[in-house]
């Protein structure tokens, strides 16, 4: 399994739980209301907290406590059980594991760096020298994180040679980012995600026999200028920078970038090249992550 290696931590407690653990369970059918009673009465007896009282009482699991405190702090994340998407979305399976940590902490990063108020600082595409060095999977993982947060999050997929981000969340059908490059849609054709409703991804679309010039028309701009005013935060997905110049046009719209490599695979010289030539584009270098696997 992928993970990510940053060199700060983050510790973020949620705030603003309305509902109670025990009506959480009970409306979503996983604690009777007689057991409910049960538990509470458990919970006076030994002065616990409910969900020791209800472990005690083997009612629940701790799964179960975990989902109710999820939604308790309004904390999306999905079920192991739920296979209907790509496991490399770890963010929202396994949001407390060692990668979901270090995810959270990039974020943090990206929001001291790059990531605030300001209407100009809202949209950072994700590039690396070559392929396979896990763009998609930072991406896909990373736009999660920021939903989760509660921050408004559109994912672009800007790879129009061989995307991914479909194939992560599974997605059904859209115009896509091709689609409204060809003046054929506009941003609805960005999805939903079930269970993360912070969270909307755009697809690549069909692929077009034109990918530069496409990403270098006016209304790509266009695009990212309208999905910053409608999301606080907007991640692009771009295809390998040696491979394409597909990636330098993106993040020269973007404005910003930051750099994706891997461990034992990334070329450092590779790497360089592809930072000189953003920064000689005017483009903002917010940092690098390290794809550890």
């Amino acid at each position: 399994m992928n993970t990510i290696t940053d060199s700060m931590a983050i510790a973020a407690a949620p705030t603003g739980a309305a509902r109670s653990i025990g009506d959480i369970l009970v409306a979503s059918g996983q604690l009777s209301a007689d057991d409910a009673q049960r538990v509470l009465q458990r919970q006076q007896q030994d002065k616990s907290q409910f969900g020791d009282a209800a472990l005690a009482l083997k009612l629940l699991t701790k799964d179960d406590i975990a989902f109710a405190l999820s939604k308790q702090f309004d904390y999306s994340y999905w079920s192991e059980q739920d296979t209907s998407r790509s496991p490399e979305l770890v963010a929202a399976y396994k949001p407390f594991s060692k990668a979901g940590e270090n995810l959270r902490a990039v974020r943090s990063q990206l929001m001291l760096r790059w990531f605030n108020t300001d209407p100009a600082r809202k949209v950072l595409a994700l590039v690396s020298p070559g392929k396979g060095e896990g763009r998609s999977f930072i991406a896909a993982n990373l736009a999660i994180v920021f939903s989760q947060q509660g921050e408004r999050t559109l994912l672009i997929d800007g790879n129009l040679r061989h995307a991914r981000q479909h194939e992560l969340f599974m997605l059904g059908k859209s115009a896509g980012l091709s689609g409204i490059l060809a003046d054929r849609a506009g941003l609805e054709a960005a999805l939903d995600v079930p269970g993360l409703p912070r969270l909307k991804v755009l697809p690549a679309g069909a692929v077009p026999p034109n990918p530069q010039e496409l990403l270098g028309r006016p209304a790509f701009g266009a695009l990212l200028k309208a999905a910053a005013e409608q999301f606080d935060v907007v991640i692009i997905d771009t295809p390998a920078g040696s491979d394409f110049a597909d990636a330098e046009i993106i993040a020269s719209c973007a404005g910003a970038a930051a750099i994706v490599t891997r461990k034992n695979k990334s070329l450092l010289p590779n790497a360089t090249l592809l930072a000189r030539r953003l920064q000689d584009s005017g483009v903002v270098l917010v940092g690098s992550i390290l794809n550890d696997d």
